[in-house]
Formats: C-alpha cells, structure tokens, sequence
C-alpha cells in the first residue's frame, strides 16, 4: 500500500482550512474559560484545539472513507483509540496545534500536524505552519520538502555533521525524572547551544531544514513525534531512544529520545550528554539497507560499526 503525494496535498489543504476557520481567528483573542490544563500547567487545551481537531476530523472522514482519525485531545477522553495505531490499515494521526502553551500565550510559534500511518508503518507526515500558511510534508522513500504559500516548493536536508562543541540543538527536558533530568542539563555543556521552543513542528522543520544538529525529546506521544520523525528521516537525519532502541509510533508510555543529522553525531551526542552505564547498547536504524551498532566500552568512549548488507563492515573509534 502506497500513499501518494496527491493525498498528502489532501491532507495538508485540510490541516490548512482548518487552521483558517478555527485556530487562527481565535488567535490571540482567547477569552476566560477557553484555556485549561489538561496533566499541568504546560499541558493546555484550549476551545481552538477541540475545534479545530473535530474540523480536521469530519474532513478526514469526507476525504478517506473508512480512516481511523486518532485526534490528541479525542485520545483524552478515549485512550483505547491508540491501541488501533498497529490494527487498521489507515490510520491518520493528528495533533490540531502543537505548541498549544504558545497559542495561548499569543506567541506566533504553533504547529498543525498529521502523520499517515498504513499497516502499523508511518507513509506520510505534514506539518502546517498557520502563521506563515506554508506546509512541510514527507513521503516514505520520496524525500521531504516544504511548500510555501506562493507554490514555491524546496526539497528539506539536514546539516552537515560538526565538531561537539559546535553542535546546536533542541533539549526538551521538562518531563525528564531525575537523576537524569540533573545529569543531562549539566552535559549540555558540552555543545554550542540547546533550547526548546515549546512546539515539536517548529522543532522538526528547523532540524529537517538543516538549522540546528539535534533534538532531544523527554516525552513521546505519537502526534507529536510520528509526523516530525518522517519529515526528519526523509531529510537524512537518524534517531534512536537513549536506551539504543530505534523509535517506534505504539511507545507512547514516557521515553527518551533522540534525533540527529547522522550516524557519528548520533552516538556523540548521546555518549556525551548522556554517559551510558550498561555494557552494550544496540541502535538499529534501516535505511538503504543500513544498520547501525553502537557499543559503549565505557562512559564517552563508543566505537561505531557500520554496515551494509552483503557489505563489508567497517569500524570506527569516536572520541
């Protein structure tokens, strides 16, 4: 099963209507008793994400009969929705804003996103800027590009790979439990930068785009992430939990997680951010018939093989 441009095009031009008629004019203009918390004081709804996920939801349905439309804010109130992510053939996952704290603090840094998910596998990931009414999109094996409002398309690659102490990225280390949340905020040290601007489709697209060389995630919720990590890897960039495990869209039970540029950056980062304690650690990440092993001898000391099938292997030492 396929998922074609023409239906991702479809789904962004919902995401987009929806942003017109729901998000955008309650923008800044948010009356007492249309915000409150959901888990905490970061963790806002708002009456523009119940509109615009029900928007989103009657025009998915319109658009691809038989669909199972799993919505943020539906998935509150029934979480035996997320138990269909492996089930149906075509499920369409949507987060209606993502970044909802800045929505509602009248910050122009919100997201509309949606990940396309055949048989278990993600196919297709759009994230929709309102503000700037443009959309980037990816398609398993197709690449990943950015559409802007005056048609102008620009296919998205990550950076280059730099030297640790030149490296600037994301951390959002807010849901972290200690002792890591401690550990990990002094080892960013380490690198040129790190910030968090409270929105995962910024995020994604600024990596995708090739402007900053990592993402850190505390928390994994499938609208969050399954959009993002497509339009990531179809821009070239790996991933991997911080226990070497590669992503999965059914983990939505806390979680630490990682995005990079490449291979070398990945296993740096997390030896120098995160100092692993157990003997060996395995990260699988097939791509072109690519997969990669990482061992740690010890804390910030990795040796990286890298192979490809019926390939020859080759090792090298990190730093």
């Amino acid at each position: 099963m396929t998922f074609s441009s023409r239906q991702a095009a479809t789904v962004a031009e919902i995401l987009r209507e929806a942003a017109r008629a729901e998000i955008l004019p309650r923008f800044q203009n948010l009356r007492d008793g249309e915000v409150r918390q959901k888990s905490s004081a970061i963790d806002l709804v708002t009456d523009a994400d119940e509109a615009a996920e029900r928007a989103i939801e009657a025009g998915l349905a319109k658009a691809f009969p038989g669909a199972v439309v799993v919505g943020e804010e539906g998935s509150e109130r029934d979480s035996a929705l997320l138990d269909r992510l492996g089930e149906a053939d075509l499920v369409i996952l949507v987060d209606p804003i993502d970044g909802t704290k800045n929505f509602s603090a009248g910050l122009p840094l919100f997201g509309v996103m949606a990940a396309v998910l055949m048989g278990g596998e993600i196919v297709a990931g759009i994230i929709h800027d309102p503000v700037m009414d443009d959309v980037a999109l990816a398609l398993r094996g197709e690449g990943a590009w950015v559409e802007r409002r005056d048609g102008r398309r620009a296919d998205l690659t990550v950076s280059p790979a730099v030297p640790m102490p030149d490296m600037y990225g994301i951390a959002s280390w807010h849901f972290l439990a200690e002792p890591l949340r401690s550990r990990l905020t002094a080892n960013l040290a380490r690198v040129a930068g790190a910030a968090s601007y409270r929105c995962a489709a910024h995020e994604y697209r600024m990596a995708a785009a090739g402007h900053c060389h990592f993402l850190l995630f505390g928390k994994l919720m499938p609208w969050d992430h399954a959009p993002g990590w497509l339009l990531h890897r179809e821009a070239g960039g790996f991933s991997a939990r911080f226990d070497g495990d590669p992503y999965r869209v059914s983990e939505r039970s806390g979680g630490r997680y990682f995005r990079a540029t490449d291979p070398e950056t990945l296993t740096r980062i997390l030896a120098a951010i995160d100092p692993i304690e157990r003997q060996e650690v395995k990260i699988s990440e097939t791509r072109d018939y690519r997969e990669l092993y990482v061992y740690a001898l010890a804390p910030g000391l990795l040796l990286l093989v890298t192979g490809m099938v019926l390939g020859a292997t080759r090792l090298r030492s990190l730093p």
